[in-house]
């Protein structure tokens, strides 16, 4: 097993090299989207680096791609602290990935939910303008609304490009996000290191029991 990582950091401070709302940022995939809510930043800085490495899972077999944040506050409002969002899309879902994360987390104490993507998740994120191809939060902006942590992660699809690698395509790539907003821990405090055990479980455990 192979493992490929990026960690993305950002700063959502004011000053003259922030970005403002209404503005149109060009992702890596070449995707224009359009800021409509400057404190989803880290949807943002994830896109370009999904999209990197949808590029290198190309070249390799049996790729899985994941993406690790604390992203939204309606994961929290939809399942409670201490839960983990699991969101996959269709190759994923295919290949049963979510179910087995899911399997594996509760093997050693951590939980996840799991969230299905739908139509509406990708279609509120549509521009309604011809300069931008996407919006990068969906209206009403804010944590209660509907499908508030579904559709950041149908976003991070679109913008990054791998759309163009759903099921019905040529290389289908299997990708799940785990929206960690409630099971990290208390902040400030020490963090749950969550989804580490998960991972374990899933990928080392059964080395260690043969």
């Amino acid at each position: 097993m192979t493992v490929h990582g990026s960690l993305a950091f950002v700063r959502n401070s004011i000053g003259e090299n922030a970005y403002v709302s209404d503005e149109i940022i060009t992702s890596r995939a070449g995707v224009r989207v359009r800021v409509t809510n400057t404190d989803a930043e880290g949807r943002m800085v994830m896109t370009d680096l999904l999209c990197e490495a949808k590029e290198k899972a190309l070249q390799v077999q049996n790729p899985h791609l994941m993406t690790f944040a604390t992203l939204t506050g309606h994961v929290i409002l939809s399942y409670g602290p201490n839960y983990t969002g699991l969101v996959s899309n269709g190759p994923a879902r295919q290949i049963h990935a979510d179910e087995e994360f899911r399997k594996a987390g509760s093997l050693l104490g951590e939980m996840h939910e799991i969230s299905m993507l739908r139509r509406e998740d990708f279609e509120v994120h549509a521009s309604q303008d011809d300069y931008a191809d996407l919006v990068n939060s969906a209206r009403p902006v804010g944590g209660r609304r509907a499908r508030g942590h579904q559709s950041p992660a149908a976003f991070m699809i679109a913008a990054s490009g791998l759309d163009a690698h759903m099921c019905n395509r040529k290389q289908p790539l299997p990708y799940t996000h785990f929206d960690i907003a409630g099971s990290q821990g208390p902040s400030p405090g020490i963090p749950t290191g969550v989804p580490i055990l998960t991972l374990c479980s899933r990928y080392l455990l059964d080395q260690f029991l043969k």
